[in-house]
């Protein structure tokens, strides 16, 4: 009788797949023929992998049918790798671009980022939005709190939860980041008063939301200093279609020469308006926006605006939220993001000097 031997295990070979229940990380690493390490660093998406190895890796994760437990990861590790982000509206400029660059500095962090976007600005919607943040294991918070609450003075978090705030009030209580939407105002009107205007009108945003609150505050603050009239405030939305009617009151005040208008796209209608009423831009009444979307030197005349670094924004509220979950020592208050004046063809001095 032949004696039997006992085999070393063998490799699995390319073809033949494993059952998802049974393949595990080591066998994807003799598969690819790296390290364990390796394929923890390509499933987690870490840098520091070439391009070549991650494929490789890829394809073995592939053809066995191999997927990260990230529930089981998660329990090892103590986190999740993953951010909730609450906010109460996708059709604002800002609200879109700063959780696009929120997502953006997240995934460069190696973190995922879970929205919940609420229909009501209320702190029962806030409260619940927390709850179900905390179903689906987020490690922290980032609330993009653009409007007030309908039902209360102040927004109050859940206490243990590491939050960090993004376009609010509430910097003597939590951690947080905004534009500086005073500055850019401040700019832009003595912009306007520099170029010889008498006064600056303003064109606001809605009375619910704490950057339009700001920059018309810091526009009637301007005025008020340099010791200038200050005309009656005209408010929109933030859309187009406000401010082209906003624009045709505006439009038959002769005395209205400039014009600050609180977002570009207000500033799109208001030049609309403006156009159709016979007012020249800007030899007859100079606009000035705030945002500086992409669209806005195609404007006609090319917009001048006040730009907003949304980037810069997001990666400081990814940056702070990440120290508080690792240090816990970030401290309450602000950080304000500079902005700064795009100069381009929609100002000028007034035609009467």
């Amino acid at each position: 009788m032949d004696a039997t031997h006992d085999s070393p295990p063998q490799a699995p070979r390319r073809g033949r797949r494993v059952s998802r229940s049974s393949a595990s990380m080591a066998d994807v690493a003799r598969l690819a023929g790296v390290s364990s390490q390796t394929v923890s660093r390509v499933s987690n998406g870490y840098a520091g992998v070439n391009e070549e190895t991650r494929r490789q890796v890829l394809d073995a994760m592939r053809e066995l049918g191999y997927r990260p437990n990230s529930a089981a990861r998660a329990l090892k590790r103590g986190e999740f790798r993953t951010l909730g982000v609450i906010t109460f509206s996708l059709s604002t400029t800002g609200n879109v671009r700063t959780l696009e660059a929120i997502a953006t500095a997240a995934a460069a962090e190696g973190y995922a980022v879970t929205l919940l976007p609420l229909a009501v600005p209320t702190q029962d919607e806030v409260r619940g939005a927390f709850s179900r943040l905390q179903e689906l294991a987020v490690d922290a918070v980032i609330v993009i709190m653009e409007v007030h609450l309908l039902d209360a003075a102040t927004i109050n978090m859940p206490p243990r939860v590491q939050v960090v705030v993004a376009d609010s009030d509430a910097g003597d209580r939590y951690t947080v980041v905004d534009t500086d939407q005073a500055g850019g105002s401040r700019t832009a009107v003595e912009h306007l008063l520099g170029l010889g205007h008498h006064t600056v009108w303003h064109l606001a945003g809605p009375e619910d939301s704490y950057a339009a609150q700001r920059r018309s505050d810091a526009w009637q603050a301007t005025l008020t200093e340099a010791g200038r009239p200050v005309p009656p405030l005209v408010r929109g939305d933030w859309s187009a279609e406000s401010g082209y009617r906003a624009g045709l009151e505006l439009a038959a005040r002769e005395e209205c020469t400039a014009v600050f208008t609180a977002n570009d796209q207000m500033a799109l209608g208001l030049l609309r308006a403006l156009h159709e009423s016979g007012r020249r831009v800007p030899q007859d009444v100079s606009v000035i926006g705030f945002d500086d979307i992409a669209e806005a030197s195609s404007f006609l005349p090319p917009l001048t605006t006040v730009h907003q670094d949304f980037a810069e924004v997001g990666r400081l509220c990814v940056q702070a939220v990440l120290r508080k979950l690792r240090h816990d020592d970030t401290p309450h208050g602000t950080t304000l993001v500079p902005t700064r004046l795009i100069i381009r063809e929609s100002a000028a001095p007034p035609s009467a000097q």
